[in-house]
């Protein structure tokens, strides 16, 4: 008979054996620690990627438990552990040796997001140039076009500006390059990891 905990991950509650409840604390205090030295920032200003990440695990969790209320086991969580990996990259245990999921080996769909980071007034151009994998100059000279032409290039514009979110989290900005969701592209995306 094994003990189980009841803890909160992402605002969602699970029950976890005593052995996977201690494994993944260990991950997300050895991705910390990883994190802060990768990007050589405290792990304190990391908080964005730790929330990200414990979404995402949250997320599969659910894919894999439901939502019923069963337990988490130990290979669960390594599975996960071993699947979103470190923020530099390397392994999170060398030695395992587990085998890729599936969802490793397809690629990850685009969203689109207004790309903020790369704006210059709203970044409807530049999350519209990401997600049809076109230049960002012809995005913004098409956009430019469109607005002198009419003033249908001004209310596409607006509607844009309204209707398409903007990426904030290292998840969404994941999500709108086309990649998946690991460690490492959540802290490649980490807004403290560019200061």
């Amino acid at each position: 008979m094994k003990k189980v905990l009841n803890i909160s991950l992402a605002n969602r509650s699970f029950t976890l054996e005593e052995d996977a409840y201690k494994r993944l604390s260990d991950y997300l205090e050895h991705f910390r620690t990883r994190l802060a030295a990768s990007s050589g920032v405290p792990y304190t200003q990391n908080a964005e990627v730790m929330e990200d990440l414990e979404s995402r695990i949250a997320e599969l969790f659910v894919q894999e438990v439901g939502t019923d209320g069963r337990v988490v086991k130990l290979d669960l969580v390594d599975r996960v552990t071993n699947q979103l990996g470190m923020p530099d990259g390397a392994p999170e245990n060398p030695s395992a040796g587990s085998a890729p999921s599936p969802e490793d080996d397809k690629p990850a769909r685009k969203k689109i997001y207004r790309d903020y980071d790369n704006r210059r007034i709203a970044g409807v151009c530049a999350g519209l140039a990401t997600y049809l994998d076109i230049d960002v100059v012809l995005a913004r000279v098409l956009m430019l076009v469109a607005l002198v032409a009419g003033t249908a290039g001004f209310w596409i514009y607006v509607i844009c500006w309204i209707a398409i979110p903007k990426a904030v989290t290292a998840t969404q900005k994941c999500e709108m390059n086309g990649l998946p969701v690991t460690a490492e592209n959540l802290a490649r995306f980490s807004t403290t990891a560019k200061k």
